[in-house]
């Protein structure tokens, strides 16, 4: 469930933003701000107040009845339809409290008093709760709700664009390069099936992180709530109602969740971003050969001084961003699990980031799927390059003399090639000198480096196929 938020985009505001996220990307990232801002945090918050209201109410308490359900659909309500105005209304509360939680918790009691059904029983708003055990739920609700809606459909929509590039590029023959220089030829679609590989098991990596919860009081131990109600199976209703919001009971910690999941995750997507950032630099380098032109826009302008400029920016500002999101998700998750003692709070002003990290990630990808867009490929630039690397085929050729037990063969093609300038002629001439079966000597004098890709094509089509 999200917040009721609408987009933020005052031109003034903007441009007085400290973040870019919140100044000149900020409409890249309205997708984003419902999970991530403030404003979703006190909505999370709300959520998960009214859920663990609403479970005191069965468990059976003499003092807390059950409520009857148009009093639990009025709660429900206040989830659904939170939004802006209520968050600036909690935001008017703390400015008294200087509590944040604390303000959503009188919030909840004010609005009760409307509601001659819940407002006898209000004190159970925050029963037993410390902070943490509403924030760490709010956490866990804000997160999933991202990665559900966000995050997840972003990255499979990169996937996909590179998995229609595999398809699209699986035969076009490439010169592959290692170390920098000429190594044996690939094709386009199998570079591009090779990063989307990485990226589906990254994906898979992100989706598969259990989100954690915890709500057992000040430092994990239901002492409050068991000087309270001593008979009651605290653990039990605490799993139930952290299950019941979608998140993983955490059984044993301290005040706070230790946030060892949310490491699990902001380092998940890290490791998605540094594979982007592979991608990113490459296919810069790939534009830079002219192996890719990009689409251009009418009015668009690559230079202030080089009209004839068509700059790789989408590409650049998806390599600058992944590394800012990189620098703040790693941060977050060396530093979120560590606190002294049963609770320091560190904890709290760093955690406040997390948007900053994904909303950096979002923007990435974004980008690379702009620039991944503009690509048209430009074969006879890919045919230049490997019309002028006749030694790449060295290799096929000194294997083949291997099978058949001729005398030093990766010597005499170091011997032929290495640091000379190898042309078709004189790679077909000592082809003709050698002393090989003619099948194989006819097979190696139709080779050509736009031939000699092996399986690049079969394996391409086979992962786009896969999809």
């Amino acid at each position: 469930m999200t917040p009721n938020t609408a987009p933020q985009s005052s031109s003034a505001a903007a441009l007085d933003a400290l973040s870019p996220l919140d100044g000149r990307y900020a409409a890249k990232l309205d997708a984003l701000r419902p999970f991530l801002s403030e404003t979703g945090l006190m909505h999370a918050r709300v959520q998960v107040e009214v859920a663990w209201f609403i479970a005191l109410s069965d468990l059976g308490l003499p003092e807390f009845p059950a409520l009857p359900a148009a009093a639990r659909d009025a709660l429900h309500a206040w989830v659904a339809d939170f939004g802006s105005t209520q968050a600036a209304q909690i935001k008017a509360i703390e400015r008294t409290t200087n509590h944040d939680v604390k303000a959503v918790e009188y919030w909840l009691k004010e609005r009760s008093a409307a509601l001659p059904a819940v407002a006898p029983y209000a004190e159970f708003f925050h029963f037993a709760c410390t902070s943490e055990d509403i924030n760490n739920t709010a956490h866990g609700l804000m997160l999933s709700g991202a990665r559900r809606h966000v995050l997840l459909p972003l990255l499979q929509r990169v996937l996909r664009r590179l998995l229609e590039l595999t398809a699209e590029l699986a035969e076009q023959p490439m010169l592959s390069r290692t170390h920098g220089q000429t190594a044996s030829p690939t094709t386009l679609g199998k570079e591009f099936a090779n990063v989307a590989h990485r990226l589906h098991r990254a994906i898979a990596a992100i989706e598969s992180v259990q989100l954690t919860a915890k709500m057992n009081g000040a430092v994990g131990n239901y002492n409050a709530h068991l000087a309270a109600y001593p008979d009651v199976d605290w653990e039990a209703f605490a799993r139930g109602v952290v299950e019941s919001l979608g998140l993983t009971f955490n059984p044993y910690t301290i005040q706070i969740e230790p946030h060892d999941a949310m490491a699990e995750l902001f380092d998940a997507v890290a490791r998605a971003n540094t594979i982007l950032i592979d991608l990113s630099r490459d296919v810069w380098g790939y534009i830079s050969w002219g192996y890719f032109k990009q689409k251009t826009k009418a009015g668009e302008i690559g230079s202030s001084t080089m009209p004839h400029k068509v700059n790789p920016i989408d590409f650049e500002n998806a390599e600058g961003n992944l590394g800012v999101a990189n620098a703040l998700l790693r941060h977050l998750s060396d530093k979120l699990p560590i606190s002294r003692f049963q609770r320091d709070l560190t904890d709290s002003t760093v955690l406040r980031n997390m948007g900053v990290a994904l909303g950096h990630s979002v923007l990435a990808w974004d980008s690379l799927l702009r620039g991944l867009d503009k690509l048209l490929v430009h074969p006879q630039r890919l045919e230049e390059d490997l019309d002028a690397a006749w030694e790449v085929l060295a290799e096929a050729v000194q294997t083949v003399m291997r099978r058949h037990g001729l005398p030093n063969p990766y010597e005499q093609l170091k011997e032929l090639t290495r640091g000379k300038e190898i042309t078709a002629e004189s790679m077909r001439a000592f082809i003709r000198g050698l002393d090989l079966p003619d099948a194989d000597k006819q097979r190696l004098l139709q080779l050509t480096p736009a031939r000699y890709t092996g399986a690049a094509a079969a394996l391409a089509r086979r992962l786009a196929a896969a999809g």
